[in-house]
């Protein structure tokens, strides 16, 4: 859960709000698409290397919004091969393998990059 409190006036936040509707954000956000490819790309585990390979980025922008989706093409008998490394998975024998948490340390650094950005834009004077 996100949750902003404010005092104040919302000068500046009017002012990064106008700055965003009259720029294209399609470079930064393909910037950060890129940052969070390779980093999680770097921290796959790796076999092949071919699901370190497979990761992709998608940018939607609506309206009222704007997203990056990472995705992995890596896909074996219908499943993300990447979902498996990260939660585990059982084995054909009967075992299980345990999942090793590689993407949430690997986009940490993308997502504080962004609100770290965001923020200097808020409260530039």
């Amino acid at each position: 859960m996100i949750s902003v409190k404010h005092s104040g006036g919302f000068k500046h936040v009017e002012a990064l709000l106008d700055n965003i509707l009259h720029h294209d954000l399609r470079a930064g956000l393909e910037r950060y698409g890129e940052m969070g490819v390779d980093a999680l790309s770097r921290a796959t585990p790796k076999d092949t290397g071919l699901t370190a390979a497979s990761w992709h980025y998608e940018i939607k922008r609506g309206k009222d919004f704007s997203t990056i989706t990472w995705t992995n093409s890596n896909i074996q008998n219908g499943v993300s091969v990447a979902v498996l490394l990260q939660y585990g998975h059982a084995t054909g024998s009967g075992g299980y393998v345990q999942g090793v948490d590689y993407i949430n340390p690997a986009l940490r650094p993308i997502f504080q990059n962004i609100a770290d950005s965001a923020w200097k834009e808020v409260t530039k004077a």
